[in-house]
């Protein structure tokens, strides 16, 4: 199979489906990047075998899909079935997906012995000793999380949640208000009087120390932040 297009393929029951598409504009498609399906498509034929030219017929897509409508039937097999990929889409999106565990790992665990999160490089080194096949479209928190029961003969890690209060002088508490959100859930707040906010944040144990750098980034070392017991 060339470059220039892939096969989506779907398997419903006894049947077999697949569409000629456009491997770029299809993973785009996937990713909610596109919603034109006519751009994705090679040929709006539905084959039961691409390669040899064999096609579905209308009674079998009616049956199957409940439409004879090409355009409906490759929406259905391009969000569900299974893309062939590129070599050069599979090599991008394996080292993105990689990258995207290893910063959840960093973020959410933390060393149990000194409480704070390994660096980075250190899960990336770990994670090469373990042989894990990253697979492209399954969730980065779902294989994250089987990662970390492999790296657990490697590296000490343990996910962990605290919470963190919090208080922000007034001239900084509207501001600062749109970061705190974005380093975990709030559990309290209080709005003051004198227009200062206070508030206690759950967050991964990995990003206290990205917190507090930039809570002081935002509010010019003003902010008042302590880990509870």
């Amino acid at each position: 199979m060339g470059e220039k297009y892939t096969i989506a393929r779907l398997s419903k029951g006894n049947e077999h489906f697949e569409v000629l598409i456009k491997p770029e504009k299809a993973l785009a498609f996937r990713m909610g990047k596109t919603t034109a399906i006519t751009e994705v498509l090679v040929t709006e034929t539905i084959f039961s075998d691409a390669n040899k030219g064999t096609k579905v017929s209308e009674e079998t897509l009616s049956k199957t899909f409940g439409t004879t409508d090409p355009q409906k039937v490759a929406e259905t097999i391009l969000k569900k079935g299974t893309l062939q990929l590129t070599t050069e889409q599979r090599r991008r999106m394996i080292e993105s997906k990689r990258k995207q565990i290893i910063a959840f790992i960093s973020r959410q665990c933390v060393d149990p012995r000194t409480k704070l999160p390994h660096p980075p490089l250190r899960v990336e080194q770990a994670m090469e000793q373990i042989h894990y096949s990253i697979d492209t479209f399954k969730p980065v928190e779902e294989q994250a999380k089987d990662i970390i029961k492999l790296l657990r003969s490697i590296l000490p890690l343990r996910m962990e949640q605290v919470s963190v209060a919090v208080r922000i002088p007034p001239e900084y508490s509207a501001k600062a208000y749109g970061t705190i959100k974005g380093f975990g859930t709030i559990k309290r707040e209080e709005w003051r009087g004198d227009g200062s906010w206070y508030g206690v944040l759950e967050m991964p144990a990995g990003l206290y120390g990205p917190f507090l750098e930039r809570i002081g980034d935002v509010t010019k070392g003003r902010a008042e932040a302590k880990m509870l017991s």
